[in-house]
Parts: C-alpha cells; structure tokens; sequence
C-alpha cells in the first residue's frame, strides 16, 4: 500500500521519463509520505509492442475491415515478419541486445514499408554514423511504419509522444474533449486502463496525482481519471502539471470536475502535501489548500486558503527515479544529425540548476506565471550531491538540465564542482547565448562533461531580437556559438517566424543569417517554430503595443494560445514549409549553395544580408585586457621539466622547459627558470581539483612580490599558449 500514487498519463517520450513524479516522489520523502510513480506511457508502449499484442492488432485491423491504404497493406501482408521481430527490435532499442544492430542494418532483417523512402535521402548519412546510430535510426523507421498502421487501422488519436493531441491544444471550450470522452474506450486505452488497474490493486492509494505536462497528455489523463472515478469513488483524484498550469487558470466548466476532485497550479509539491493532508482527514472542517481548483455549492472555486509559503529548492530533496521501468525506456533516432538526436536518444536524468529564468524578459514568453517568474538557483554542491544519489540510484550519468535558461554562473560553479569531484558525467542544458560563455567558459564547461546546449536565436534579426527584448544581438550570439563549437559543444537554435511586425524581407533575411550560422559550423541543429501568442506573455498581456490584435474566445477551459491577426497582414503560414525543409538540409551539411528562393515555391525577395556577414561577426582579435576580479584555473596537469642554458649577448641564461602533455596533444614551452619556476607552484595551487583559484589581481600581485612587468608575462606568447592548453580566465 502507498499513500499517493503519481502518474505520467501517455505519451511524453520513449528514452526517458518525464521527470515531474520524481521530483514529487523526492520531495514526498522528506516528509515520510509513501508514493508509488508510473510512466503510464512507456508501460503502454512496452505492452504493445509484443508478439502477443503485435498480433492482435492485426487480428482487430482484419475483423474491423480498417486496413485500405497500400502501406498498410503491405503491413499486413508483412505481418508475419514484424510479430517475429518486434521483440528483438524493441530489446535492441532498450540497449539489451546490442549484437542485433548488425542483423538490423543488412537488407534482409527488417520488413519495410513506407518510412523506409527516405533512406536514398539520407543513405549518404550513414557513412558517419556508427552501426549502433544506424541500426537505431533503422529500428526507429520500423516503429513508425507500425505507428502509422495503427494510427489508420487501430486507432486514429496514436503517437509515440503525444496522444490526441488536438483536444488539447487551444481547447478554450471542454465539449470537444468531453464528446470524446463520452464515446467507446479506445483499443490503446484498453491497454492503459489494464495496467493503471492493476497499479491501483497493488498501490491501494488514497491520492493520485496526475501530471499533465503537454496537450498530448491530457485525453488520456481525463480517460484514466474517468476510469478511477467510477471504479474506485473513494480515491482522490487531482491533477497538476506543465498544461494546467498555463492553460486551466481560467478554468469553469464544472464537468471537468467529474473526472478530477482537484485541479492544482504551479509548485506542486506544497499543494500535493496539503491534498494529502485533507485525503487523510477528510473531517477536517477548515482544509488548507494552495493554488487549487474544486467544486463548492455546485461551482467551480479556487482556493489558496494555506499560510504557508512554498518550499525552497534547497528543501525539495532529491528526485527519485524509483517504481520507473527504466530499463523499458528506448532510444530511437528518428534522423541522423548527432544534436537533435539527444531528445529521443539515450536515458537522461532530468534536473534543474535553478526554480524560473534569471533573465525574465521575452516578450513572447509567459514569463508573468510564477514558474518563470520566481528565480530561485540551487548551489553547486548541492547540485553535484543530487546528481551522485541519482547516479547512484539509477546506474545512469547523463544528465538533462531542463532549465527555462541555465544561468552561466550556476554552471560555472557546477562545472567546478563536478570536476573538483573528479566525477564523470555527461550534460546538456538550455541557454541564453549571451557574452558571459567566454572561450574560456567554454572550455571548462566541455571538461566537466557539456556535450551540447540549446538556445533560442529566435529571429536572426536584431530589430526584432530588440523588440522580443532578448538580450542578445546576432553579432553576440555569432561569437558565443563560436566558443561553444571550437570546445566542442554541440549547438541547438530554436528559431521563430512571424513575429509581430516581422517583414518578409526580414523572414528571407533571417532564413540567409540561419544559412551562414550553419555553413560556418555555428549550429549543428535548429527547428523553425511559428510565433504564437500566449495568453500570460508581455504580448498577450499588451497586444497593441506589438501590433497585433487579439482574437478572444469565451474561456471555460484551456487559455493560453490566442488566435490574432497581425496588423502587418503577412501570411507567415506560406513561409513554414520551405523554411523547415531548408533547415532539414542544413542539419544535414548540404544545401549551402542553394539560392534561397529554392526552397519557396512562390515568389521571394532577394535577401540584403552580405554572403559574409556572420563571419565579419566573429571576433578574430587577441583581447589583451582581463578583469582584476576574473578567477584564473589550471585545468591541465603536471608537465615534464628539464632544464637548460643558454649564452645571449655574452651572458648565461637559465631556461625551465615544461613540456604539458594533453589527451591529443603537446605543449612545450621554455621560459626564465625562476619566472617558470613561479609559474609551477601556481599551477600546482590554482589545479580545479585543489579548488582553489586567484583572482587575475591575486595573481599580479603574487607575481609582481618577486618580479616586475606582470602584464608582459602574462600576454607573452608562452603563456598565450598555456592559455590555449587548459589556464582559464573565467
């Protein structure tokens, strides 16, 4: 028996879990409340894909006559071939049976249907991918040629990381949603509901607690919901989440209240913690209640009755991966481009470095809710202490910082932390591109185990950058994504169009800057988004001042997306085709050359963007100043000394030559003997594993105890070298 069971209703993502329930289920501990957690969309997936399952499926497509199309005929006909496969497959891509990659890349192993076109495409690709990448890329086109099917002959709503999706999205009214919840279950929800039963016989809890991260989630949350409520009246039911808390704030159509007791928003943990009191005692004549929806008199109240004030990070414990089937969790790389792989490939525990964004300040951002608007940071040590016990709870290293904006700062000092610690992880977080990534930072990041980060380029234009109040300018973001990529940083930008007031010159133009930024090697991967208009951002919140006038509906369920004319009159829609299949190419390192009206199917103006401009950007200057407060670090190690002589001008010169060995290469550099004999005792003392560094001003003066004319030392070419070799300025 457990007190509280937390479900992630289907679908999110098929490598890893939706880390919501385990951070509840950390917090829960430290208060000695009991919780049981499932990923109700990777049980479902894992029940599905069986010889057993596999073959129902088509059992229900032939008695249903649901098979018309030519591709799922040839499905079908190939049944027998998937039913003998789909385990195997399945296991390769939970990283159990890794010897099958090679049968999976021969012609013979795999039955192929529709998916499977592409691959003249991309058959040049696999050239730099490794059999294990081409095997999963493969294993993937084989689940989604079965996706398809059962989209068309099982069920139409189906998707691996969305699930009637639709009803969802800018659902200002319930009665789509509840009309279909009042038709028959649905074959996938049969599979669902038979496995949250038999978690409900097992758990035996007085409150579950679903989160709704994403539109995709919220049919089958309603569904299962339905399902307790009618089965088991004395459960509570609630329900919290990613899509509550930008979407139900308005919320007043009572029927909701059907499926769920309660609706909370934001922090979830106080809430929960207050739900469970009450279900715990439900006597209680005055119950506390924190930012939560229930009915009252027979209409829709919201109550944030509680004195109490939410948690600090620090309070909130550790998540706990515990109850997930985490080795029912596959990788799969839907196209081969080594960035955007990472959110479908490989088990990555979620954290975040801080509670909100520092920096608050897009205009099309909803940064008036308190999720983004109350910053709170974690400190490092903390962080690296979390990140241990989840190593050590889960046998995985690779961690996904899922921060609005990783602050630099913050990751300056956990990058310390990890490598003082001598601990070996990998990670990627989401940034702003501002300046404070230095070459430096940079590089101490790519040490501490950075593999790639992600962050918005947004328009590629600086008027319009100014306008959404980004911060950045192109020139800035050039600069910084060129650090990240000379330390060997992977770079995703999320990219926008149809921004209010945006021009189609500026559209073309954008598209040219996005051009350069991946013909230099600047991004590796990107993804154009149209702009949206959400309903709690500094646009939605004053659309005038943007020029854009606002469409507004009734609202008695979902409010955040808000349909709007531009006052431009631009069709921003025309553009998302070819911008998309432009940027397709670019992740794939062709169609550089291409004229940009090549990938329009209508006519375009020629872009006033120089062929040269990102890289007249890039800072080709030595900087020969350096802040007295800059922390100086030693990241390399102990070189080979050896000493010798030489005569200049009649005189003897003692020489100390240090020869740093690095994983791939050679430094060898001879200075003064007591100038480099100074220099190795600070290097001894400034290592990062020591933990201690000196200020650029420390250092000066250090230097200058002994000698005199520090800043000729300091930007002489042996030590301009040593800074290329592992001495930091950060």
């Amino acid at each position: 028996m457990k007190n509280i069971l937390l479900i992630t209703p289907p679908f999110t993502q098929l490598n890893t879990p939706y880390p919501a329930s385990a951070y509840l289920k950390g917090f829960l501990n430290t208060k000695g409340i009991s919780s049981f957690q499932m990923d109700l969309g990777i049980e479902v997936i894992s029940t599905l894909f069986t010889k057993v399952e596999l073959n129902n499926i088509f059992e229900f497509s032939i008695e249903n006559n649901t098979i018309t199309s030519e591709n799922s005929q040839r499905i079908y006909a190939l049944k027998n071939s998937y039913i003998s496969t789909i385990e195997p497959v399945l296991s390769f891509l939970q990283g159990k049976n890794n010897t099958l990659a090679r049968q999976i890349c021969t012609n013979s192993y795999l039955p192929k249907a529709s998916r499977f076109t592409q691959l003249d495409d991309l058959d040049w690709a696999f050239g730099s991918m490794g059999i294990q990448d081409k095997a999963k890329h493969l294993a993937t086109l084989y689940l989604e040629d079965l996706s398809d099917f059962i989209k068309e002959c099982v069920d139409k709503n189906f998707g691996f990381s969305r699930y009637a999706e639709s009803l969802g999205k800018s659902a200002n009214s319930f009665d789509e949603l509840h009309n279909n919840l009042q038709q028959d279950i649905t074959y996938i929800d049969c599979i669902a509901l038979h496995i949250l039963e038999e978690k409900l016989k097992i758990t035996q809890p007085k409150l579950v607690c679903f989160s709704v991260p994403f539109p995709g989630n919220l049919y089958s949350a309603f569904r299962c919901a339905e399902f307790i409520k009618n089965k088991y009246p004395q459960i509570i039911v609630s329900m919290g989440g990613g899509f509550p808390n930008t979407e139900l704030r308005s919320i007043s159509d009572i029927r909701v209240f059907n499926y769920f007791d309660y609706i909370t928003l934001d922090d979830g943990e106080l809430p929960v913690e207050l739900l469970f009191n009450y279900a715990s005692n439900l006597t209680s004549k005055n119950p506390e209640f924190k930012r939560t929806f229930f009915t009252e008199n027979n209409k829709v109240v919201f109550k944030n009755n509680s004195t109490k004030k939410d948690y600090k990070q620090s309070e909130l414990g550790t998540p706990d991966y515990t109850d997930l089937l985490l080795d029912s969790y596959i990788s799969v790389i839907e196209i081969a481009n080594p960035m955007h792989s990472l959110w479908s490939d490989g088990r990555w525990n979620k954290l975040t470095m801080a509670h909100g964004c520092y920096w608050g300040k897009c205009t099309f951002c909803d940064i008036s809710l308190d999720y983004i608007k109350i910053y709170e940071p974690i400190t490092a040590k903390m962080l690296v202490d979390r990140m241990e016990e989840i190593i050590s709870a889960t046998g995985e290293s690779g961690f996904h910082f899922v921060d609005e904006a990783a602050p630099p700062a913050l990751m300056r000092a956990l990058a310390l932390e990890i490598l003082k610690r001598d601990l070996t992880v990998t990670w990627w977080a989401n940034i702003r591109f501002e300046k404070s990534f230095t070459k430096d930072l940079c590089t101490l990041l790519k040490a501490s185990g950075l593999i790639a980060v992600s962050g918005g380029l947004e328009v590629a234009s600086d008027r319009l950058l100014k306008l959404i109040d980004k911060g950045v300018t192109v020139e800035q973001v050039a600069q910084v994504n060129l650090n990240f990529t000379e330390a060997d940083i992977l770079v995703h930008a999320y990219l926008m169009y149809g921004f209010p007031t945006q021009t189609i010159q500026e559209t073309i133009d954008s598209l040219e800057m996005v051009r350069q930024f991946f013909q230099l090697g600047l991004i590796n991967s990107g993804f154009w988004h149209q702009f949206a208009l959400t309903a709690h951002s500094p646009i939605g919140l004053n659309p005038s001042e943007y020029g854009v006038i606002p469409d507004y509906k009734d609202i008695t369920f979902a409010n955040n997306d808000v349909d709007f004319i531009d006052e431009t009159g631009i069709n921003h829609n025309q553009f998302s085709y070819g911008l998309k299949k432009s940027i397709f190419n670019f992740m794939h390192g062709i169609g550089f050359e291409n004229n940009l009206q090549d990938w329009f199917d209508f006519e375009i103006p020629s872009t006033d963007i120089q062929s040269y401009y990102i890289e007249d950007c890039l800072d080709k200057t030595d900087n020969l100043s350096t802040k007295p407060s800059s922390k100086i670090i030693w990241l390399g190690g102990k070189p080979l000394v050896s000493y010798t002589t030489k005569t200049k001008r009649g005189q003897k010169l003692e020489l100390i030559n240090l020869a740093f060995h690095s994983k791939n290469d050679l430094l060898e550099i001879s200075l003064q003997k007591d100038k480099g004999t100074w220099l190795l005792k600070v290097l001894d003392k400034i290592t990062v594993q020591k933990g201690k560094s000196f200020t650029f001003i420390n250092l000066k003066e250090d230097f200058e105890f002994s000698f005199e004319n520090f800043e000729l030392f300091w930007y002489s070419k042996p030590i301009k070298k040593l800074r290329n070799f592992g001495l930091l300025v950060l």
